[in-house]
């Protein structure tokens, strides 16, 4: 791994992309600290360390609880694009488009920076309303309101631009490093939290050691799992050249959808109790209430079952939406590949629907235990270490598709990459 980190800093194009990266994440941890004026910080950090805002803290790398430049995060932008995937389902002409490759991609894409700035003046909107409440806001007349909105709406915008500027001029994807650096950026002020405590022993951190060692390493196998399909390719001759003939696979992940499920229970899970903040509806605080991840200082179990069911509904559903099977069997047929022992066609569509359903099961659970591991810590061990499982699966996942690019571009070079 060394030598292959000592390979990548030896080429100047991807030294360059290294440390324009770098320089980006260092320009976003900036405005993540740069408070807006105008606003109490002090009362802000309180409501977001005992409120129902930590998830959307999380992802801004503490911006939130500091009321920063970058407190929306990316959230605004992760958001629509979920809803630009869900809408191409549904709007056949949305679908179209993203067929028609990278013109299509492009205008899609487009389509999904109007309307995260859309979500993002609401989002401002609502949280400036919401803080409101705590007299977080000193002055709240029309030209702070007005400030604190367009502050954080262009905080959003340029959160967008410079991860696509790490996109086009640096190494691994500009959104999920964004995030990545997120969530690094909080660890240590959870480890110094630990080490705060009164029962800090040696057994204690041997204990964490391994949990945070096993966490990741049960992370890692889930997101390299996979089940291969194999392909068989006919021969065919066109002109004096014959093409195909070879044997192949397709790839099927156990964990197809990656983090989203979680982000989309989280979503639905925060909506009751978010709405409940700005009205006193009873069934409504009934339901806040019963959403709730603790109950009288443990974790609770109506919360604990719902948070499950819908990581393993969302599982299915997202993997549905992001692998079609039936589109598979279409470009196997057309292509002139099979899977051996069924037919082209319906046949193979339905043998890979079943394959998938079968795997993503044990993903779909997999991703609820680690979701539920910060609660199940925090409840059974009283160990308030807040960098769960989700914060690990979603940092493991970016460092392992940026180490994937980085062996690319050095395989393409001949040097020895990092994945064996």
């Amino acid at each position: 791994m060394w030598r292959a980190i000592l390979n990548a800093f030896r080429i100047k194009e991807i030294r360059n992309k290294i440390f324009f990266t770098i320089g980006i994440i260092a320009v976003y941890r900036f405005g993540a600290n740069l408070t807006i004026p105008g606003v109490d910080a002090t009362v802000i950090t309180k409501q977001v360390e005992s409120g129902l805002l930590g998830m959307v803290d999380l992802f801004s790398g503490g911006a939130l609880s500091k009321f920063a430049v970058f407190s929306l995060g990316i959230m605004p932008y992760i958001t629509s694009s979920i809803i630009m995937q869900l809408l191409q389902v549904v709007i056949p002409k949305l679908e179209q488009m993203a067929k028609e490759g990278e013109s299509g991609r492009k205008k899609i894409t487009q389509i999904s920076r109007y309307m995260t700035t859309g979500l993002a003046v609401m989002q401002s909107i609502a949280m400036v309303f919401y803080f409101r409440n705590f007299n977080a806001i000193p002055k709240f007349d029309a030209m702070h309101v007005i400030l604190i909105v367009v502050t954080l709406t262009a905080g959003t915008t340029l959160i967008m631009w410079l991860g696509e500027l790490i996109n086009v001029h640096g190494i691994g994807n500009g959104i999920s490093l964004i995030i990545f650096a997120s969530i690094v950026s909080r660890i240590p002020g959870q480890i110094i939290s630990l080490f705060r405590l009164k029962t800090i022993n040696i057994i204690f951190i041997i204990a964490i050691a391994v949990i945070l060692v096993g966490v990741i390493m049960g992370i890692i196998e889930m997101q390299q799992g996979e089940r291969r399909i194999p392909v068989q390719y006919a021969k065919r001759i066109v002109g004096r050249k014959v093409f195909g003939g070879q044997s192949t696979y397709i790839p099927l992940k156990v964990n197809q959808a990656g983090v989203m499920p979680i982000i989309f229970a989280v979503s639905i899970l925060l909506f009751p109790a978010t709405i409940a903040q700005f009205t006193s509806v009873k069934w409504l605080q009934t339901l806040a209430t019963l959403l709730s991840p603790s109950a009288q200082g443990s974790m609770n179990p109506v919360y604990a079952v719902v948070y499950t069911l819908f990581i393993i509904f969302f599982a299915y559903f997202y993997g549905a939406i992001t692998f079609n099977p039936m589109d598979t069997a279409d470009n196997l047929r057309r292509y002139g590949g099979f899977i051996p022992g069924l037919r082209p066609g319906k046949n193979t569509a339905d043998y890979l629907s079943h394959i998938l359903n079968r795997i993503t099961l044990p993903g779909a659970i997999f991703l609820a235990m680690i979701a539920l591991l910060p609660e199940v810590l925090i409840t059974y061990a009283n160990i308030p270490f807040k960098f769960g499982g989700t914060s690990i699966l979603i940092a493991v996942s970016v460092a392992l598709e940026t180490m994937r690019q980085l062996e690319s571009q050095l395989i393409m070079r001949d040097y020895e990459g990092f994945l064996k």
